[in-house]
């Protein structure tokens, strides 16, 4: 062995037992253990996390150190069927019928299963036709993503469904393979985001490091490579769009924020923030920004509109618009504020009031939306950033459903401002696992409660907290 080989290894020493001990981990992640065991889940996620955390603190000048690493961690979980998450199952049914060339927003797959197609559908299709399509589905993805999924008609976005039909298409009836090319799209995105993440950060005038809290994060790397949530797609697109913004090209960032949208369709929130940022510093109007911000909606809501356009149909705005209101008024898990709520309910009127208060949450977002869209002073790219950073959270803390991987736009915007709750919220959120109990889903609400409460108060502590000139740190962002 060369004297230049024992000197690197004497050099990065911590950093190679550091990496080995986190693939270990990785690999017991993605391989050795059950959704149920929740002190081995969350003994090993507390592992990487601390080591993740050194890491950065004592690599982080090395960019390319830590980039290897976070490629490495992905590539352990590469032929992995996630064993954290049903909802690939979903993925794969949707890309299966979207690769035959079937509308895959028309049917729940119970439909399928039980060979009955609605009405409209005979009209279209013979019985024969309908029996073939039949056939080419799997009942195991049936089985796999459980009843409640099966029960509904599919709530993912254009692109989204393009990226299952590519699977489809490689995989053929694979599903490990199809998991496999999903996880590629996924690894590629990941990628992306490290790439224009860094060139953001530098224009900013940010440390570069300040990328790993999302590249190297395991919460990004067990949830969104691991357990193929598509999060990761949807912020490589927000990134991408934010940089080239940034950069003044209008056009293109419009292009991609819509397309961010056709992934998932949280970004619509962003819309209203970009407001002030058709405004120069104290308000002044800017009448080519001005142009150029109308032109970014436009662009925007007509990108969004041309991916759905092939699947426009009465009955596609009827099933989507169902399956979405789900999410507002029946779908309860790892709340908040909202679960303040719901026990005041039952402490008043004796039954949960989801129905009620799950129309009257998203106009109190939209409200808060509108307040930091017309009030804060969003007319440059990184306090622009940190207003997209609170709406998005706000969102979540009024949500009466937030999974783990929600977590990962706050985390990634957080990254170009000077906020680090977000980073705090990606490692306390793995407490909702606790959830998935070997006796079935039970909420542990203490839990649930130590979550928030420390993500609540350390939020607060971030805002309020004196910087070096003694003014709040809210103020300094508003400059």
């Amino acid at each position: 062995m060369s004297t230049s080989i024992v000197n690197n290894i004497q050099q990065h020493k911590f950093a190679i037992f550091f990496a080995l001990l986190s693939a270990t981990f990785y690999w017991f992640f993605a391989y050795d253990l059950d959704r149920s065991d929740f002190v081995r889940l969350i003994s090993l996620f507390g592992g990487l996390f601390f080591i993740t955390y050194q890491l950065i603190k004592i690599y982080g000048w090395n960019f390319w150190l830590l980039a290897g690493m976070g490629i490495l961690f992905r590539l352990i979980f590469l032929p992995a069927i996630p064993n954290l998450s049903q909802d690939f199952y979903r993925f794969l049914w949707d890309g299966r019928l979207l690769a035959q060339g079937i509308n895959p927003y028309l049917f729940t797959p119970e439909q399928f299963m039980g060979n009955l197609p609605p009405k409209s559908i005979l009209s279209t299709w013979s019985m024969d036709q309908w029996n073939a399509i039949v056939m080419a589905q799997d009942a195991a993805l049936v089985e796999g993503m459980g009843s409640l999924n099966a029960s509904h008609f599919s709530n993912y976005p254009p692109v989204n469904q393009l990226c299952f039909a590519i699977a489809a298409l490689f995989s053929g009836k694979s599903i490990l393979g199809s998991a496999m090319a999903l996880r590629i799209l996924m690894i590629l995105a990941d990628l992306g985001i490290l790439y224009f993440g860094r060139k953001l950060l530098k224009a900013l005038k940010l440390p570069e490091k300040q990328i790993f809290w999302y590249f190297l994060n395991p919460f990004i790397i067990i949830e969104l490579t691991g357990n193929l949530h598509f999060e990761g797609v949807m912020l490589f697109f927000v990134v991408w769009s934010l940089y080239l913004l940034h950069k003044g090209k209008w056009v293109w960032a419009a292009m991609l924020l819509g397309l961010s949208v056709s992934v998932k369709l949280l970004p619509l929130l962003f819309l209203p923030l970009f407001f002030r940022y058709a405004f120069q510093k104290k308000g002044i109007f800017n009448l080519k920004r001005i142009a150029s911000l109308s032109l970014f909606y436009g662009i925007t809501l007509i990108t969004v509109f041309l991916s759905f356009l092939p699947f426009l149909s009465e009955a596609f705005v009827q099933n989507f618009a169902a399956t979405i209101g789900l999410w507002f008024q029946t779908f309860e898990f790892n709340a908040s504020i909202y679960y303040i709520i719901r026990w005041i309910g039952f402490q008043t009127i004796g039954w949960n009031i989801i129905a009620d208060v799950g129309k009257i949450l998203p106009l109190v977002v939209i409200f808060f939306l509108l307040l930091l869209s017309f009030f804060r002073k969003n007319e440059e790219t990184q306090p622009l950033i940190t207003a997209l950073l609170f709406g998005v959270s706000f969102y979540f803390l009024l949500a009466t459903t937030v999974h783990p991987w929600y977590i990962a736009t706050p985390l990634v915007l957080s990254v170009f401002t000077k906020y680090r709750f977000a980073i705090l919220w990606s490692a306390m959120v793995m407490l909702s696992y606790s959830a998935y109990g070997p006796d079935g889903f039970s909420e542990n609400l203490w839990l649930v409660a130590v979550e928030y409460l420390i993500v609540i108060g350390f939020l607060c502590w971030e805002m309020f907290r004196k910087t070096e000139k003694g003014k709040p740190l809210q103020a300094v962002e508003n400059r």
